[in-house]
């Protein structure tokens, strides 16, 4: 009995002793998630160690997934827990408390390199850019050449992204790239209006850059999609800003963004309204090589815009789990676009025939107005598992009316004095929805579906001179009816694991589309189905070099102003018009990426292929002197390309921001029996250097340069622009003066060549040098100036 006793005690110490044993040697789970503590935004790919706490040996390691979220396993008792990532300082983690063999470091916050401590309060201000695993995010801060920018000239300065002289968007140096606002279709976005210049750089909080969009977005844009995120500021309490900014030529705005967040409720609104004008100097040449005969003109035009927009709306936090949100914009354009243009037309010899001006007096009221109601549910076994639905409506519309008049100066007597009126209306509706479900910690499944309508009707009507009374011209005036609906279902199925991932899908859109020319009675109607597969993966190699890919289908629909027969006639010698018959564009588009670190320079290098069937181009011919531009499906375009953006700071004072793009095309096809095949190239470079001076004093220059390309009919010139800002604070930040110029040398032109057998022609057009002025005041709880509307 005694040795029963004996034993049995000898067996339960030594349980216990295992028993302490193994709950020592159990492993601890470590967890959290990183995001940049300017933005907000997650962090992917980010290299997480856990390293003894004397030698600093690595025991383990992994990188952040691609919303910023880590987790590992140690069966180590004394360790540490570093955390790096290009670009930023490095976070040492040896404070914290275990529970239950788990430690969660909960959100943990990164700076950027160029940045010291002392700075902490204008991290906000910089622009910096995300990369994620289908996009890249270019948060919106405070820049210096930013003052007083619209929502265009702020699209003009996100890498691989280009604004024309007219307001016309490339991605990557192609056209067809769709625009979304909030992740919407937006009256904000449309091009047949100018809201994106009624959105002011204060509104904007980040662009999304998306080169090859997963089957979650619409297929719609084969250059790419932008998707422009405003600002939405969700700290209790009040909180907003103010800016006035004033500038030549005459350009004056006021912008307030204003929140305010209890229990229950954000409330939130951003304003913004001014007065700008905005003059262009034109060239034209029309050659007839048949006649030998020249008419030429020269002008200067402008387009006098005031301009109001408010966006109201409110977050009803139901529940931790589930949010309603309801929004509305509305905005209002009074336009007034005066020009002058002078005419001259020359024989076979060179003689004068006559010379004439034509003089333009356009007036336009635009009122654009949209709603949203959005209902997001989170459940509650995981907090990335969501429902969304939501409802969008929309208007713009546009009541102008033009009247021109010529004056003889010499030769033979012109009278070409017409009017024109316009009465145009635009109603858009979107309904979506969308399902996120993280079945496991490596499998996540996304299904959704979009219903999007378009319903445009464009009276346009255009009378001559003629005999003392203004009789109509029946060739130039029509009824233009659209009608466009897209219906879209997608499912896509993500993997991945610490150091691979994976996300494929597939997208199916049904596209209806009818035209109709009322007054000829001539219509176009089609219905047609496309898939699109996407596929996305991504590999870390190491904690300095990572590689993403991705394979996307895209569609281009040809839009309102690419239908419509009857366009414009500012200068009834040069005119553009639409064709009812154009079909859509087709792209297969491919793309391997590289993110690394060099160094004090970080880099992310693309290289991408392209190949678009049905191409859209724009087509020039001539008639009794006039050249007319029409676009047209012409053949096939396969582009090969290679991008790269990189930041560099080699002192406390100094960043440098570059970003280069080029590529390769080689164009085949055919039209009206002309061979349109060639290849050719074109390139851009962008170069920011930023300066940190005494005095609380920053300055920063920009320059831009976009090579010249071939055309299918002739060629685009390059073009060189150099952008100036400088700052100041003021009462410790909480006041900022800003001062910029845009294109210091006045050398932001386009010029246009066409050389056909039949005859030349050439466009020439430049904007002036833009000098503003800004003043900023922040107020509320948090960082005063630095308000830039971080995301909950």
């Amino acid at each position: 009995m005694r040795n029963l006793i004996k034993y049995t005690a000898l067996l339960v110490f030594t349980l216990m002793f295992v028993g302490v044993s193994i709950s020592q040697e159990k492993e601890i789970t470590i967890s959290g998630t990183l995001i940049e503590k300017a933005t907000s935004q997650p962090i992917p790919y980010a290299t997480i160690v856990v390293k003894d706490l004397d030698t600093s040996n690595v025991f383990v390691g992994t990188t952040t997934s691609d919303k910023g979220e880590f987790s590992l396993t140690t069966k180590e008792k004394d360790f540490l827990v570093e955390i790096s990532f290009m670009g930023y300082s490095t976070q040492v983690i040896s404070d914290f408390k275990i529970e239950n063999a788990l430690l969660d470091l909960g959100t943990i916050e990164l700076e950027s390199e160029s940045q010291n401590l002392e700075e902490v309060e204008i991290r906000g201000e910089v622009s910096k850019t995300v990369f994620k695993l289908d996009k890249r995010v270019f948060n919106v801060g405070k820049d210096l050449s930013s003052t007083g920018m619209s929502g265009l000239e702020v699209l003009n300065n996100v890498p691989s992204v280009n604004v024309g002289i007219d307001g016309d968007i490339t991605l990557r140096g192609g056209a067809g790239v769709q625009i979304l606002i909030n992740g919407k279709p937006s009256v904000l976005a449309d091009e047949s209006s100018n809201a994106l210049g009624t959105i002011t750089a204060d509104m904007i909080e980040s662009v999304e850059v998306i080169t090859n969009a997963s089957a979650k977005y619409e297929a719609s844009g084969t250059a790419g999609i932008l998707n422009i995120i405003l600002k939405k500021e969700e700290k209790k309490g009040w909180n907003g800003s103010i800016t006035a900014n004033t500038g030549y030529p005459y350009s004056h705005s006021v912008g307030l963004s204003l929140n305010r967040r209890t229990e229950k409720f954000n409330l939130f609104t951003q304003m913004g309204g001014g007065y700008r004008s905005m003059p262009r100097i034109s060239e034209t040449r029309n050659f007839n090589k048949v006649t030998g005969e020249t008419i030429s003109s020269e002008g200067e035009n402008f387009r006098n815009e005031t301009f109001f927009n408010i966006t109201l709306g409110t977050d009803y936090h139901i529940n931790d789990y589930n949010v309603l949100t309801l929004s509305g914009n509305f905005a209002y354009e009074i336009e007034d676009q005066p020009s002058e243009t002078n005419f001259k037309y020359l024989d076979a010899n060179g003689d004068l025939i006559s010379s004439w001006t034509r003089n333009e007096v356009t007036d336009a009221i635009n009122p654009k107005w949209q709603y949203d109601l959005n209902y997001r549910k989170q459940f509650k076994n995981n907090k990335d598992h969501t429902l969304q639905v939501s409802g969008l409506g929309s208007f713009f519309g546009k009541d102008q009316s033009s009247q021109f008049t010529s004056r003889t100066i010499s030769g033979l007597e012109e009278n070409r004095d017409q009017k024109t009126a316009t009465n145009f209306n635009k109603v858009d509706y979107t309904f979506k929805a969308d399902y996120m479900n993280p079945i496991s910690k490596e499998f996540s499944l996304e299904a959704g579906s979009q219903y999007e309508i378009n319903n445009v009707g464009n009276d346009f009507k255009v009378e001559d001179y003629t005999n003392g009374e203004y009789v109509i011209d029946q060739s130039q005036t029509n009824d233009f009816e659209y009608i466009q609906k897209v219906l879209g279902v997608y499912t896509t199925g993500a993997y991945e694991k610490d150091k691979w991932g994976v996300k494929a899908g597939l997208r199916v859109e049904n596209t209806e589309l009818n035209t109709f020319l009322v007054n000829t009675n001539e219509e176009n109607n089609r219905n047609f189905t496309d898939f699109f597969p996407t596929l996305h993966t991504s590999y870390k190699v190491s904690d300095k070099i990572s590689f993403q890919a991705g394979y996307s289908g895209r569609i281009y629909r040809p839009r309102l102003w690419d239908l419509n027969p009857f366009f414009n006639i500012s200068n009834n010698f040069n005119v553009r018009a639409g064709n009812p018959n154009l079909q859509s564009e087709y792209t297969d588009s491919y793309e391997l990426t590289s993110i690394y670190r060099i160094g004090k320079a970080s880099f992310s290098s693309s290289l991408y292929y392209q190949y678009t069937t049905d191409v859209i181009e724009r087509v020039s011919t001539i008639e009794d002197n006039t050249v007319f531009t029409r676009p047209y499906n012409v053949g096939t375009n396969s582009k090969v390309g290679f991008e790269t953006n990189g930041k560099y700071i080699p002192t406390k004072w100094l960043t440098v921001n570059a970003d280069f793009n080029f590529n390769f095309f080689d164009r085949k096809g055919e039209f009206e029996n002309q061979n349109f095949n060639f290849s050719g190239s074109q390139w851009s470079l962008n170069l920011t250097p930023k300066f940190k001076l005494p005095y609380d004093i920053d300055l920063e220059l920009t320059g831009r340069y976009q090579s010249g390309y071939e055309t299918v009919q002739g060629e685009v010139s390059d073009y060189a622009t150099l952008d100036f800002g400088i700052r100041k604070k003021v009462l410790k930040g909480k006041i900022m003066l800003n001062l910029s110029v845009r294109d210091v040398f006045e050398s932001r032109i386009r010029e246009n060549f066409v050389s056909q057998d039949t005859f030349d022609n050439y466009s020439f057009g430049q904007r002036q040098r833009q000098i503003s002025f800004g003043i900023s005041y922040g107020f509320g709880k948090g960082e005063a100036m630095n308000y830039t509307g971080r995301r909950r």
